[in-house]
């Protein structure tokens, strides 16, 4: 491609955006969002500096787009805020928090009043309204119910090396830090996890379940382990 025509490409993307905040949306700088032509953004929504919105993407009145985010074929519902985060073939509810750094791989429906923090993978998984991952989880093939809190570090196991499992979680459930669910595992509504479990069977409904050794304290360990190297 040429100078000209790169130019020509980007006048046709700065009128497309001007036409775009005539009608009601908002930009915060229209020289640096890529929008293709089919996307829908309704009046309203706000779409933040060096955004980039691909395919069938709908942005509905009230949500906002934040900076560097890049969204292909997702639905994001009205006061949705959605911070640096890549969204893919997924849908996302209303007045729900992605971001900064999520990512949400095709097939994820995610609800609505709902956080999905920083450092956060979603991939082929529901999220159930007012459920809440705050950071650095990866939710792979499960169904996630209502007002699930899911604690930092929590990891679906989904794949064994040849084949991927799905596991279920109800609602009103608490998962703890650190813990793993090997799926397929099914968790009744309002099961405990606690930090640092590794989830291997059904829990069922208002259970807690602890899937870790007990701590073990060797008093001296260090300084003994000191002498020992000095005398080598």
């Amino acid at each position: 491609m040429t100078i000209e025509e790169y130019r020509e490409r980007d006048k046709k993307r700065i009128e497309a955006n001007i036409k775009r905040l005539e009608e009601g949306v908002d930009f915060c700088d229209i020289y640096t969002a890529f929008i293709d032509d089919e996307v829908v953004i309704e009046p309203g929504a706000v779409i933040g500096q060096n955004v980039i919105l691909k395919g069938k993407t709908v942005i509905h009145a009230g949500a906002t787009i934040g900076p560097s985010s890049v969204l292909r074929d997702a639905e994001i519902g009205s006061g949705t805020v959605v911070e640096a985060s890549h969204i893919y073939e997924s849908t996302v509810g209303e007045n729900t928090t992605v971001g900064p750094f999520a990512y949400i791989r095709p097939g994820s429906r995610i609800g609505s009043e709902c956080k999905v923090g920083d450092f956060v993978e979603v991939k082929n998984s529901t999220f159930g309204d007012g459920s809440k991952s705050a950071h650095l989880t990866y939710i792979g093939d499960a169904d996630i119910g209502k007002n699930v809190n899911l604690g930092c570090g929590v990891v679906f196991v989904n794949f064994d090396g040849a084949k991927k499992y799905r596991s279920t979680v109800g609602d009103d459930c608490f998962i703890g830090c650190n813990s793993n669910l090997v799926s397929p595992v099914a968790l009744g509504d309002g099961a405990y996890i606690a930090a640092g479990t590794t989830v291997t069977e059904d829990v069922p409904e208002d259970a807690l379940a602890i899937g870790r050794s007990r701590q073990t304290t060797k008093e001296h360990w260090v300084k003994k382990r000191k002498i020992m190297r000095k005398d080598q």
